[in-house]
């Protein structure tokens, strides 16, 4: 996750100029102003399979029929897969082929080798996807995320284009930058980041593995302070938490955002096709909620899409998107392919 200042006030500097230039091409569509969030999914997922794909044995859950348009739904940090259990059972419904892999470090995902890095930098995740699909067979899917899981699919639709048939962004473009990230920001933005800070220190992560179930529900009342989830909701995708690299994740992902962890060499070239900014040529639908600040109106990263793009605005929604607006995450999905050229 990411502070609200942060976005607010930081993005700016993460994407290229020249945005501003393209804004007025943006379609927004109406905020949402209807029901509140749901407490808790309204759907169950489906059972847990794994498959070994690359570093890794992926625990994910299936829905929908097997020749079903594949999409694959990314979640965030401190959340898992139950984010997308509405969502899942929509887009299922709706014939899409659903496929909700947990993240490195979280749930009954594991690493193969006993001596891997756990590595949580922006690259490694992308490539995660990559060898889910060749490990799934998949040669192009929609790709949809938010926080960790948003980063995530641009950063594939950035490396790996011909894999991409659609993107479904929440916050837009996030893929980190390393040199943005060493520049001071003002004080406001900079209290956005506390928990970055706390987990660049020892006692930070100490703490934050002592505490881990405490200090994400802390996080998720602070990022959506509108959703009145429930015990229940929270226990299903806290129990992802006990993953004995979950830690080990987490921090070395924000330690690297700032530079005070290194990356895999492995992951270098990537790094800098990254760095670069390319654009982004899948037909693409970004979302923003209350969680973006001034960001919101997604004129920031207007200029990274170069394919067919709207941007949608959801207000009083915090930043677990699918969970919290699941109807219309799942409508951005099905609009995204109905912008492909099938």
């Amino acid at each position: 996750m990411n502070g609200i200042s942060r976005r607010s006030l930081g993005r700016l500097t993460a994407v290229a100029g020249g945005a501003a230039l393209l804004s007025a091409c943006a379609t927004t569509t109406p905020a949402r102003t209807d029901a509140s969030p749901p407490g808790s999914p309204r759907h169950a997922l489906g059972p847990i399979k794994q498959i070994k794909a690359g570093l890794l044995d992926v625990g994910y859950t299936e829905a929908g029929p097997a020749d079903g348009r594949p999409v694959i739904l990314l979640h965030g940090w401190p959340y898992d897969i139950h984010s997308y259990a509405d969502v899942s059972a929509i887009l299922a419904d709706q014939g899409f082929r659903v496929i909700v892999p947990y993240l490195r470090g979280f749930g009954s995902t594991r690493f193969l080798s006993a001596d891997a890095f756990r590595n949580g930098q922006q690259a490694a995740l992308g490539a995660d996807v990559i060898a889910l699909m060749d490990a799934l067979h998949i040669d192009r899917a929609i790709l949809g995320g938010y926080d960790w899981g948003g980063r995530t699919a641009n950063v594939v639709a950035s490396l790996w284009p011909q894999r991409v048939a659609g993107l479904v962004a929440v916050s837009g473009y996030i893929v980190v930058d390393l040199a943005a990230n060493r520049e001071p920001l003002p004080p406001e933005a900079a209290h956005g980041w506390w928990y970055q800070y706390y987990f660049a220190t020892p006692r930070g992560e100490l703490g934050y593995r002592r505490n881990t179930k405490a200090f994400n529900r802390l996080i998720w009342s602070s990022a959506s302070p509108l959703w009145h989830f429930d015990d229940a909701a929270y226990d299903l995708s806290a129990a992802a938490f006990d993953n004995p690299d979950h830690a080990d994740i987490v921090i070395h992902n924000y330690r690297w955002r700032l530079s005070l962890a290194q990356g895999e060499s492995r992951y270098d070239a990537d790094e800098q096709r990254l760095a670069g900014k390319p654009r982004i040529t899948a037909p693409t639908i970004t979302i923003a909620s209350d969680f973006d600040g001034a960001a919101k109106d997604g004129t920031a990263y207007r200029a990274i899409y170069t394919g067919p793009y709207q941007h949608r605005v959801l207000n009083r929604i915090g930043h677990n998107v699918p969970q919290e607006a699941p109807e219309q995450f799942a409508a951005a999905v099905v609009d995204v392919d109905g912008m492909i050229t099938h």
